[in-house]
């Protein structure tokens, strides 16, 4: 398909141009990377609300989305789920289960459903997740979940790319509250507590009062209302407290709108990403032949003693700042 003809049915909501649209993103071939930032910037500007989910292992985040995505779906709202399975570390391959845990909500023509590789990326999402949410925004979703690889201090990326970020946790896992610790605490918008239902309904809503007190012990954010971040109980199995969740998180996100949070947020994700896509290129740059020589050549003189790391990471800087970058050899090298 040529340009042309996959940005117009990708603007229609035509799946498969999105669906294609979405490969050509994540293609990591020079020349489908020139036709995906020629893709993007052609896309028309339209916003959808942009939620981040992560979870706990064993909380049920695949069970609460698509218990969540059919009420909004039921609402008339049209949904996108982009979620982020983890990569091998040893083949690189991922399982992509997601639209088999969510078997009804992938049959539903409101919602669309793309499971991603994480491909080790940090941060709790793949590497293209961002322009992802782009694409689903052109194609006229109304709310876009993203759904990260699962809980921990380091899964925080996704709070730049989001406008709001839940925490799905359950009820009362012992050393759970000091176990997702701080980091991922301060970023919550909302902290849902599932399976609040039949005998674990009394432990969940203790659950709930539990984490209500730590958020109040929290620095207030200057783009918080009154009450917020706060915790409520859901049961994404009898779908209880999802109207509750979905109505709190519709509010918030009305009252940043109202209060120029929103707009500065997303101006400051851009200033992020740039500066995320600058590094990226920059480390790319590094991947050239006579680069790698040039690295093997000064780790082999650092393994022999011959200079200490942060001498020969300075030489290479150096190097690579100089003009003649590419045809000279660091000095501590030249004539060796």
């Amino acid at each position: 398909m040529g340009m042309d003809e996959l940005t117009e049915p990708l603007t229609q909501g035509n799946r498969r141009a999105l669906s294609r649209a979405i490969t050509l993103i994540e293609s990591t071939r020079p020349d489908h990377r020139a036709r995906a930032v020629a893709l993007l910037a052609a896309l028309p500007e339209r916003q959808a609300l942009r939620i981040g989910l992560s979870g706990t292992p064993g909380v049920g985040k695949s069970t609460f989305i698509e218990a969540f995505g059919k009420m909004l779906t039921a609402q008339g709202l049209k949904v996108a789920v982009l979620a982020v399975d983890p990569s091998s570390a040893r083949s690189g391959g991922s399982i992509l289960g997601d639209k088999t845990r969510m078997e009804t909500l992938s049959r539903d023509p409101n919602a669309f459903i793309r499971p991603s590789p994480s491909r080790a990326e940090l941060g709790g999402v793949a590497r293209r997740t961002r322009e992802t949410v782009r694409l689903c925004e052109a194609a006229g979703f109304d709310v876009v979940l993203i759904e990260t690889v699962g809980v921990g201090q380091s899964e925080t990326l996704v709070a730049e790319m989001s406008d709001l970020f839940i925490l799905l946790l359950a009820p009362a896992g012992g050393d759970e509250l000091q176990g997702v610790k701080r980091g991922i605490m301060e970023i919550a918008d909302i902290i849902l507590v599932n399976k609040a239902d039949g005998d674990l309904r009394e432990t969940a809503m203790r659950t709930v009062a539990d984490y209500a007190g730590a958020l109040r012990l929290l620095r207030k954010r200057p783009y918080d209302p009154e009450g917020f971040p706060k915790a409520l109980p859901v049961s994404a199995y009898t779908g209880e407290g999802l109207e509750k969740a979905w109505a709190n998180m519709t509010w918030l996100a009305d009252w940043r709108r109202e209060h120029g949070h929103f707009d500065a947020r997303r101006a400051e994700q851009a200033r992020h990403w740039f500066l995320s896509e600058l590094r990226a290129g920059l480390l790319a740059r590094l991947d050239r032949p006579e680069v790698r020589a040039r690295l093997r050549e000064m780790g082999d003189a650092v393994a022999r003693g011959e200079s200490d790391p942060d001498s020969a990471a300075a030489q290479i800087l150096d190097w690579l700042a100089a003009p003649e970058a590419g045809s000279s050899r660091p000095r501590s090298l030249q004539g060796a």
